[in-house]
């Protein structure tokens, strides 16, 4: 199951004595819980992002995108955590370490590309309804998804064409970590810090002040329209903070002071602690599908109908079922062959039996 690079005792750790107990105590149980509240949350939002995609909706493209940027992040989840319980020893090849990492680094920004494409067309929506109608088509909505996975792919394939394993004090093989950070990864990080946390976070607060001063100076749109506008913003920054603010401050902490084993390891519990932070994000982005719609009430009450139909049917189905095969029914049924045989031969003796 192991095969890793010959080449990764040259690429180590073994200087760094770090505790991670943090990984075997906090790590999985954040890690269960995201998947299993994530995987049927993102599911159910990727259906209703379909609904939105079908009402020829732009604002759906983009959840569309970013329910499924988490969905791969979650399908990665199980090998973080057996990762995780084997004490940080990756016991898969460097390959799955790489595809993991991408998933993590992924999830992070195109998260972030998705949640200012969001803030930014709701903004154009609402202070610029006519001047930018072209910009919130359902076809520059699909072209701006495609810009947005490109730039990050090309990122990630920049980032993980270096070794992603290496060993620590324990000889375990890690994944996606390096105590101290080596000298490649202090321009990425600047590069992450800059480009991944403070410009979108200039875009989500430009937007947010641009829809709330319009929405309070206008007199014609709904109060409940108001509201729904000023909480799908409001939630993007919300999430924004929560889930990527602490990373991304002590991502440049680490770049900036992190030279030695001593400073890795203080700071160890504190980062990796903001790092599970960012995997709530999974279980976040879904509330941004309750303000998304004036038929948000609607759509899910058409899921839920959906789901009782689907309920239903198999319930007749079982109870059928299970009469036709009960010795009261068959004796029943016996009994009214020998009072008139011909019923054997009536194509619909079933039916006919049933009235």
């Amino acid at each position: 199951m192991e095969n890793l690079p010959e080449d990764v005792t040259g690429n180590n750790t073994a200087n760094c004595t770090i505790d991670h107990s943090i990984h075997q105590i906090l790590s999985p149980v954040i890690y269960i819980l995201v998947f299993v509240v994530g995987l049927p949350a993102n599911c159910l939002s990727l259906y209703y992002a379909y609904l939105q995609v079908k009402v020829k909706n732009e604002l759906g493209i983009y959840l569309c995108n970013l329910t499924v940027a988490d969905l791969f992040y979650i399908f990665s989840l199980p090998f973080w955590l057996q990762y995780v319980l084997q004490h940080d020893n990756w016991t898969y090849d460097e390959l799955l370490c790489k595809i993991c990492g991408i998933l993590l680094y992924e999830n992070i920004y195109i998260s972030v590309g998705f949640l200012c494409c969001i803030s930014i067309d709701r903004y154009l929506a609402v202070v610029h309804p006519f001047r930018f109608y072209q910009c919130r088509t359902m076809k520059a909505a699909i072209v701006v998804s495609i810009v947005v996975w490109t730039k990050e792919i090309l990122t990630c394939w920049f980032v993980f064409k270096h070794g992603e394993v290496s060993k620590d004090s324990d000889s375990h093989v890690v994944c996606f970590e390096h105590y101290p950070i080596k000298d490649w990864e202090h321009n990425i990080n600047y590069y992450r810090f800059a480009a991944g946390f403070i410009f979108p976070f200039f875009l989500l607060v430009f937007s947010y002040c641009g829809i709330l001063r319009v929405v309070r100076k206008s007199h014609g749109t709904q109060k409940k329209k108001k509201i729904q506008i000023k909480r799908l913003v409001s939630s993007t920054i919300v999430i924004f903070l929560v889930c990527f603010g602490p990373y991304h401050v002590l991502l440049l902490v680490r770049s900036l002071f992190e030279e030695n084993c001593t400073f890795a390891a203080a700071i160890f519990n504190s980062y990796h602690f903001s790092l599970l932070l960012t995997t709530f994000n999974c279980v976040a982005d879904p509330v941004l599908y309750c303000f998304s719609s004036e038929n948000t009430y609607q759509d899910f009450v058409k899921i839920g109908d959906t789901c009782l139909r689907c309920l239903r049917c198999v319930q007749i189905k079982t109870k059928e079922s299970y009469q036709l095969n009960t010795p009261e029914t068959f004796k029943k049924f016996k009994e009214q062959t020998e009072l008139d045989p011909e019923l054997l031969d009536k194509p619909h003796v079933h039916e006919m039996e049933e009235t």
